[in-house]
């Protein structure tokens, strides 16, 4: 990984892919790690697994995606607090009940605050923030669900299509500055956000998701897809006639 990283920031502290990517950094010589999420104190399992992996500071933050009105103050005490930050990564998310969503308005539009209003506004803030101190790598977990989006899962897909679009825009408009932005577009990953539902071809884990994750910090590319082999696929999906589309499950 080019240049060091000390400083790790999780926002979605218990997420299993955003603590992988944490124990992988650790692993490889970040020692200060902050932990954001809804009932920071119940973190024991997740401090424990950075300590093991290296870490000599893990510190908790209460931080909830949905009060959009807290980012700014808890963005800007974590980094006044721990900063200079190298890396944050964003993990917070929620899969949401799809055929619940098409019945309950309320229901798909809190998919879509979560999964895209709250990561316009934490991710802005958060660039802010990078900006000022001139440096950093900030980590956004999109997915191949909001490449094309699916009539099977299309409220969470179209929260990730604009969660997608917003992303890259912004990693343009950081571009010169000393920040970098890796979007990550993993396809079905089998976890607990997914448990009981049948995998989807080309699946990973979190753990496949992190390695990746951490290598494409180190190489600098803009976007990684986990597993590769869903970039070509989803060029050639992009062509699939619409009534084919419209019958593919999640």
């Amino acid at each position: 990984m080019s240049g060091t990283v000390d400083t790790v920031v999780v926002l979605g502290g218990r997420s299993e892919i955003g603590l992988a990517v944490a124990r992988r950094l650790a692993r490889q010589g970040a020692r200060s790690f902050v932990l954001a999420a809804r009932r920071s104190g119940d973190l024991d399992a997740e401090e424990r697994a950075l300590r093991d992996a290296g870490a000599r500071s893990v510190a908790r933050v209460e931080f909830d995606a949905d009060d959009l009105g807290s980012h700014e103050r808890v963005l800007g005490d974590i980094v006044d607090g721990h900063g200079p930050v190298d890396v944050v990564v964003t993990a917070f998310g929620v899969l949401g009940d799809q055929a619940r969503a098409e019945r309950d308005a309320a229901h798909a539009v809190s998919i879509v605050h979560t999964d895209y209003t709250a990561h316009v506004s934490v991710l802005t803030h958060v660039a802010n923030r990078l900006r000022a101190q001139g440096h950093g790598r900030l980590v956004v977990f999109s997915s191949v669900a909001g490449v094309r989006v699916r009539r099977a899962n299309y409220v969470y897909g179209s929260a990730k299509a604009g969660l997608d679009g917003f992303a890259s825009g912004l990693a343009d408009a950081l571009h010169g500055s000393g920040v970098h932005l890796l979007l990550v577009r993993p396809g079905f990953v089998v976890g607990r956000m997914t448990r009981g539902m049948t995998p989807a071809p080309f699946s990973s884990t979190p753990e496949q998701v992190a390695d990746a994750t951490v290598r494409g910090l180190r190489a600098g590319p803009h976007t990684v897809w986990v597993p590769k082999v869903l970039r070509p696929v989803f060029a050639g999906l992009r062509l699939l006639p619409r009534p084919l589309w419209r019958r593919l499950p999640r």
